[in-house]
């Protein structure tokens, strides 16, 4: 650092760096949507995870800080939770989160939940994303969903849809960042994928899970620590986490939770949030600074 300062004295055309570590966290998938007198439908997957601190998603390596120049532009943008399904005749997709982003890190959106159905075998796959979607199923043994697949180094896939023929049909569990989403069963719908810890403001908080699918008469799994969701609901804000499947037939499934960007660096440095962007610095603590980004897109700098 101290070199890098001497040195842009010397010659105003060196730009002095230093490195930026990064939790990026995209939206969460939405639930999928049950049937007007019962429901098994897919958990929405978590927003994919991307981590320098403590650890990151998928059971990957800890990424390595990016270096920064001062007096310089870097894209950020805050994924969005995906709409819950509100309709059985959609793909499971159309339920998918919003990609988040710092610089050239991209964190990939959750996966959307599949449908449950009646005597159709389309619609049903849970979607693929940063952690895919629970599949969903059909009555009566007709058919099950598959679930959709997490991205590598940022989360993990979805629950299968299940089929039993004595106590009809169960939606998959969403995929989490720290863990598979469950597969229906003969009792409830599949479990989500529970998220990660993190430890980037200093204290450690859950990002990334996975949301509940839902049985036949609707007995949900349990949501994924990290935000995600059950019973209906939508998943947490700012923690990427997956919506549950609806809580009852003519209800929309709960969208997935919104994600976030925090950024930790050196407590010499002070950061500009720019226009569109919704965030704030915290005060120096250990010796770094962070700065927490909860909704938007524009351009973050540092003097």
């Amino acid at each position: 650092m101290i070199g890098n300062i001497i040195a842009a004295a010397l010659n105003p055309a060196v730009i002095p760096s230093f490195t930026v570590d990064y939790l990026v966290v995209a939206g969460g998938g939405g639930g999928g949507r049950g049937l007007t007198t019962d429901s098994r439908a897919g958990g929405g997957g978590a927003g994919g995870l991307r981590s320098t601190v403590t650890a990151t998603g998928g059971g990957g390596s800890l990424e390595s800080g990016l270096s920064i120049s001062v007096a310089t532009n870097y894209t950020v943008t805050v994924g969005a939770g995906g709409a819950g399904s509100s309709s059985q005749s959609q793909s499971a997709s159309v339920g998918n989160g919003n990609n988040s982003v710092f610089s050239s890190i991209t964190s990939t959106a959750g996966g959307g939940g599949g449908q449950g159905n009646t005597n159709t075998q389309i619609y049903i796959d849970g979607a693929s994303g940063g952690s895919g979607g629970g599949g969903g199923a059909i009555n009566s043994g007709s058919g099950t969903g598959a679930k959709g697949t997490g991205t590598t180094n940022q989360g993990y896939a979805g629950g299968d849809g299940t089929t039993d023929a004595a106590t009809y049909a169960a939606g998959g569990g969403g995929g989490g960042a720290g863990a598979v989403g469950t597969n229906g069963n003969a009792t409830a719908g599949g479990n989500g994928g529970n998220g990660v810890a993190v430890s980037i403001t200093g204290s450690s908080v859950t990002y990334g899970g996975g949301g509940a699918g839902n049985k036949n008469g609707f007995v949900f799994g349990t949501a994924g620590s990290g935000g995600g969701a059950t019973s209906g609901a939508s998943g947490s804000a700012n923690t990427g986490g997956g919506g549950s499947s609806n809580s009852s037939g003519n209800a929309t499934a709960g969208n997935g939770g919104s994600g976030v960007v925090i950024l930790r660096y050196v407590d010499t440095r002070t950061i500009s949030i720019g226009a569109g962007l919704t965030g704030t610095e915290s005060a120096a603590s250990g010796g770094y600074k962070r700065a927490t980004i909860t909704a938007g897109t524009g351009n973050v700098s540092w003097s």
